[in-house]
């Protein structure tokens, strides 16, 4: 974990709160990781329905979508780019509960307040849905409520991992264990590649395995000496799979 980085800009009110700008660039029928989102069992009326709710949002480079502790009163789901999902301790260290992919939801979980922090790794288009409309919308589709919560299974089996990867793991192994899962992760939205996507900075990796800067920048170099990944602009590309995978068995 490391100290909070600067404020990030106040989050967006939440969706009919008050009059925010708004962006429709596109429509359902154009969203690029609707077959991969919860909306792909939706019928072509349905999701006609679905988007008269939506509000498109789009955040730029570290601005909040919503904080901790916030009134919970939308929900979000992404469809293009990353954001950081954090909780502030006491003395204001930050610790990385995850990262919020395309086609994912956030604000699903059934709390009055937001859990955690979210803001944009990368630029992120969000369509924004009033909390108390989309869940009634939900309430009559056990189709989509059925995928909702396969949804939201999946979440909890990862931060299940996360508790053991931190507990249990040592820091290589944690680190392959993140390269591995961030490339299944990519992959169920369509983006199945050698090469693993990083966007987020070796400190926010650091901040999420419990691990310092300093002991990422020295693993990574190490698998990159050894030949078992292979340093590129946009993230690692993955070299030697057999060997990654029994460290992530181990």
């Amino acid at each position: 974990m490391t100290q909070a980085p600067p404020p990030s800009p106040s989050p967006r009110p939440a969706p009919g709160a008050v009059s925010v700008p708004r962006r429709r660039a596109s429509t359902c029928e154009d969203c690029t990781v609707r077959e991969r989102s919860a909306c792909a069992c939706l019928s072509h009326a349905e999701i006609g329905q679905l988007q008269g709710l939506s509000h498109p949002l789009s955040f730029a480079v570290r601005e909040s979508l919503f904080v901790e502790g916030q009134r919970a009163d939308a929900i979000y789901s992404l469809t293009s780019g990353m954001a950081r999902l954090y909780k502030l301790l006491r003395d204001g260290r930050r610790q990385i509960v995850g990262f919020a992919l395309p086609g994912e939801v956030l604000g699903f979980a059934s709390t009055e307040t937001f859990a955690f922090s979210a803001d944009a790794v990368t630029p992120v288009v969000a369509c924004a849905f009033p909390r108390s409309t989309y869940l009634a919308f939900v309430d009559t589709r056990p189709h989509l409520l059925r995928r909702l919560h396969e949804d939201t299974a999946r979440e909890l089996a990862l931060a299940q991992e996360q508790m053991l990867l931190l507990g249990r793991r040592t820091a290589e192994e944690r680190l392959v264990c993140f390269l591995l899962g961030m490339r299944e992760r990519w992959a169920r939205v369509g983006r199945d590649s050698p090469t693993v996507a990083l966007p987020m900075g070796r400190q926010d990796i650091a901040d999420f395995l419990g691990l310092t800067i300093e002991t990422v920048s020295r693993g990574l170099n190490r698998l990159a000496r050894e030949g078992a990944i292979l340093l590129v602009p946009d993230g690692v590309r993955l070299l030697d799979g057999e060997r990654m995978a029994r460290l992530a068995a181990a």
